[in-house]
């Protein structure tokens, strides 16, 4: 029952409106200040302040508020529909510019031209790649949304309540309203945000709110004005909506319901789209970059050939082909073609990519901010150490007897400390101690004594008091201590020193219990908490939640491969320090939420620069370290598992959550390890890189070769009487070189690439064009003279043998430079692509070179080549190469990058 409510609250999490951004913190700060007065109201006027009574509200009431406070449940968006998603996948500014100029040559070819002249190519090519790139794109993430889906199922549960005229009963919990009164047993999920007014024994789960392994007592004191100053999960007399009932029972008001409770206010800030990652701003420029390019080399392009030609039909036509010509149409496809290979690879590795950006944000990310509970560590409480009261190891396990006796017998709410001992001692086989002693009494755990005893007697009928509870407490009721095997009367001093070790445990992270005990007693029976007096410290308890055995390795090499790890959690400074330590990551700075409350902005900023360890943070808090580090140009990613990470998950550029955590962290993140290694991480890193170097390859190669023929089409339309290529040579030519580009997933990546963080850079794309284009341009130039001169094409009547000659230089050039760009090294000799790219690449190098002396070649328009001119084709290529890796030297050189 409690799992299916969980389930039901978790789904409607995920499917909950975004609110602005602006409205986050104010939304959230206005429900933190409803919560204090809440939490302040005295007993004897709580029913009057939520306007409700001792019996519960009436139905008029109940009809009354539904109507104004809705349903209890979160708002939700409707499912994602085929036909919509795959219409977005037509979404992209390439594809825009293509269907423009599809549109254009429909116009222009079919409609206006003569019966039996119209001319599909243009149109059929064009429009196959813009289906084959969107076809590809919506399967995808199609695959990734039905996954998504088949964890949300939803379920209906109920509550028990109380109204006026109705006794107690069950009721859907979507029919909650505030002011209704709520019976909590043991087991129950939080319906709504609910004010405490009666408890017995009530210990509350918030884990997935707040990241605190152990169970919070709930009791129905009112907290007054000096408790403002927290945070409100910590308010005794409130449970949350999402957490859980472990032990006791109570009743409470319901005070919010639906999306203004606690984990509603959660929920605005991580449902709808999610804001721009690195990858969706990359890709964005560079797309604007290249259509700026185009848009100012058409109409040059245009115009010279309208002036130059006379024929200005024929001139807006070959612009047309040349606007498709600089446009990488092949761009969407190629970019998700890669994202989909990556996918791939990591599904090998038992990882679900929900979202295909991801990939690459993963090889881009350069910060790397985690959660502790359940990623870092294991979630699971151990017994790290058993002490005697002087400090000395408990090697005769006498302490661990007595911690045994008192976790075994006790009838109550064992906690995870207690699963802890009673763990430890099965591990030591020494479970069979139970069976020599008899449990007489107990005396229960309370959260003001914050101890608890039992009464235990041995076969001979010695009987004694256990205690175990919070050092401090239990330093009150102690007068006297163990020390060097000694019962020595508890000295100020003795405190001094039991202080320090404790305090020594908790720099380390541990958590510390103590143990005390007295021995024959007369009392037979009926104890009670006044027995607990004049007892012997005997030793301590330490406990630890362990890090995961991966995660060090795993964050080492994250720091080897240019990733900075930084955790943020909702945990107390010492623990968190100490697991950092542990796994590796520098401790000497750290922030609690607190001091980042007290910060301006401009400290913020430095502090989270400068800081690796953040702790007692809200889930808010954790969206604004990463929003703040994202301000700083940093690729953050965020690595949880709770409910409270789900909105730093939702808002970093790329999240990831574990096998093990909650659904809605699950549905908030963009990848999900299925398996609690966290060695994946290194691998996902250097699977981005390489996606994001093979895209690379593509848009650089692609935008520097299509500008430098352009440029050279610009020299030829200003000197030549004919255009230097028709329409249709520049389109198939083109097609073929978009075919050629096809293996770049499958090629492979240099080590060095893979060493540090990529991201994307615009500006570095333009100089590179700027650099390498016109190479090609230097040896079209060089093809035209060749043409000219030692073949005589000088008139419209040799213009098809130019155009030949001009149409297998340019493709071939085209084709081949992605060896030269593909690597820093010397292509072919120091650095060989992939046998797909290979095989490829010559493929459609052979097919240019004879397409030609074809059927197909003279249906277009071209000449078969004289013999004479292939000695040609082989010197310019050749130093085409040479003089593009002498360029590809310098260029490292003064820029310090390549791809």
């Amino acid at each position: 029952m409690r799992r299916e409510w969980q389930n039901k609250v978790i789904n409607s999490l995920n499917k909950s409106n975004m609110w602005k951004k602006k409205k986050r913190k104010e939304q959230f700060a206005f429900n933190a200040e409803k919560v204090f007065l809440a939490a302040g109201q005295p007993l004897e006027s709580v029913f009057n302040y939520f306007r409700t009574t001792q019996l519960g509200l009436t139905e008029d009431e109940v009809e009354k508020r539904q109507s104004l406070f809705g349903k209890n449940e979160v708002v939700h968006e409707k499912r994602k529909r085929p036909l919509i998603m795959f219409a977005k996948a037509f979404i992209n500014p390439f594809v825009g510019v293509l269907t423009a100029l599809v549109a254009i040559s429909f116009v222009m070819d079919v409609l206006m031209a003569a019966p039996g002249d119209q001319d599909w190519t243009s149109i059929i090519i064009v429009t196959t790649m813009i289906i084959l790139s969107a076809i590809l794109r919506f399967t995808q993430e199609w695959k990734a949304n039905r996954s998504s889906e088949a964890l949300q199922k939803m379920v209906t549960n109920t509550c028990y309540v109380k109204r006026t005229g109705v006794s107690e009963g069950e009721i859907s919990i979507e029919e909650l309203v505030p002011g209704d009164l709520v019976m909590l047993a043991a087991g129950d999920m939080i319906p709504a945000d609910i004010r405490i007014i009666e408890s017995k024994d009530l210990f509350v789960s918030q884990s997935t709110l707040t990241g605190e392994s152990d169970a919070i007592e709930k009791t129905p004191k009112v907290m007054g004005k000096k408790h403002h100053k927290g945070s409100v999960v910590e308010l005794d007399n409130i449970c949350y909506m999402g957490s859980n009932v472990v032990s006791g029972s109570a009743k409470g008001i319901v005070f919010e319901t639906g999306n203004n409770t606690y984990l509603g206010t959660i929920a605005k800030s991580i449902a709808g789209h999610r804001a721009a990652t690195a990858f969706d701003k990359g890709i964005t420029k560079v797309s604007l970059l290249l259509i700026r390019f185009m848009l100012v080399m058409v109409p040059i392009v245009f115009l010279i050939n309208g002036i130059t030609k006379g024929d200005w039909m024929e001139a807006f036509i070959f612009a047309i082909s040349v606007a498709v010509g600089l446009t990488p149409e092949m761009l969407p496809m190629i970019v998700t073609a890669n994202l989909s290979k990556g996918a791939m690879a990591m599904s090998r590795k038992k990882t679900i990519v929900k979202d295909l950006n991801a990939i690459q944000n993963f090889g881009a990310m350069n910060i790397l901010c985690t959660d502790k509970t359940g990623t870092l560590t294991q979630d699971h409480i151990v017994l790290e150490r058993h002490v005697n009261a002087d400090g000395t190891e408990d090697r005769e396990n006498r302490i661990l007897r007595h911690a045994y006796f008192n976790s075994y017998f006790q009838t109550g709410l064992k906690n995870l400390m207690d699963r802890a001992i009673l763990s430890h001692v099965k591990e030591l086989n020494l479970e069979s101690l139970s069976s020599s002693y008899r449990k007489v009494d107990e005396i229960p755990f309370d959260f003001t004594r914050r101890r608890m005893s039992v009464v235990v007697e041995d076969n001979n009928g010695k009987r004694q008091i256990i205690t175990k509870g919070a050092v401090e407490e239990m330093l009150g009721i102690c007068t006297y201590a163990e020390f060097g095997g000694e019962v020595r009367l508890l000295t100020e001093e003795m405190q001094g020193k039991a202080q320090k070790f404790v305090e020594e445990m908790n720099n380390q992270g541990m958590r510390v219990l103590a143990l005390a005990h007295k021995s024959f007693l007369s009392k037979e029976n009926n104890f009670a908490v006044e027995d607990e007096q004049e007892m012997v410290l005997i030793g301590y308890l330490a406990f630890l939640d362990p890090p995961k055995e991966s995660a060090a390795q795993a964050i080492r090499q994250l720091h080897e491969h240019g990733v900075e790890v930084k955790v943020l959690s909702g945990d107390n400074d010492a623990v968190v320090k100490t697991i950092s330590r542990q796994v590796g990551i520098d401790t000497s700075t750290a922030v609690t939420g607190s001091e980042l409350e007290k910060m301006n902005e401009e400290d913020k900023m430095k502090a989270v620069t400068a800081g690796n360890i953040f702790s007692k943070l809200t889930p808010m808090q954790k969206v604004e370290i990463i929003q703040l580090l994202q301000k700083q140009e940093n690729t953050v990613g965020f690595l949880g598992d709770g409910i409270n990470d789900a909105a730093a998950l939702r808002e970093s550029d790329i999240g990831i959550s574990v096998d093990s955590a909650v659904d809605i962290a699950k549905e908030s993140a963009d990848i999900i390890l299925l398996e609690k290694d966290l060695m994946v991480l290194e691998n996902g890193v250097l699977e981005g890189r390489k996606t994001f170097g093979n895209i690379v390859k593509y848009v650089k190669m692609t935008a520097s070769s299509n500008f430098g023929n352009m440029f050279s089409v610009l020299v030829a339309s200003a000197f030549l009487p004919f255009l230097p290529m028709m329409p249709i040579h520049l389109l198939v030519q083109n097609l073929l070189y978009d075919i050629s580009q096809t293996t770049i997933p499958f090629d492979r990546m240099d080590p060095e690439y893979l060493r540090k963080p990529r991201i994307w850079d615009s500006s570095d794309l333009s100089r590179f064009m700027i650099w390498i284009g016109p190479i090609s341009s230097i040896f079209d130039i060089v093809t035209y003279i060749v043409m000219w001169w030692f073949f005589s094409c000088r008139t419209p009547e040799m213009a098809s043998l130019f155009q030949s000659g001009w149409f297998v230089v340019g493709l071939l050039s085209q084709t081949l430079i992605v060896h030269m760009i593909r690597t820093r090294k010397v292509p072919f000799f120091q650095s060989t692509a992939s046998w797909p790219v290979l095989i490829m690449t010559f493929s459609i190098m052979a097919i240019g070179i004879y397409v030609p002396f074809s059927s197909f070649g003279a249906s277009i328009g071209l000449t078969p080549l004289p013999w004479t001119y292939f000695p040609w084709l082989v010197g310019i290529l050749l130093a085409y190469c040479m003089l593009t890796q002498g360029l590809k030297v310098l260029y490292i050189r003064a820029f310090k990058r390549w791809l």
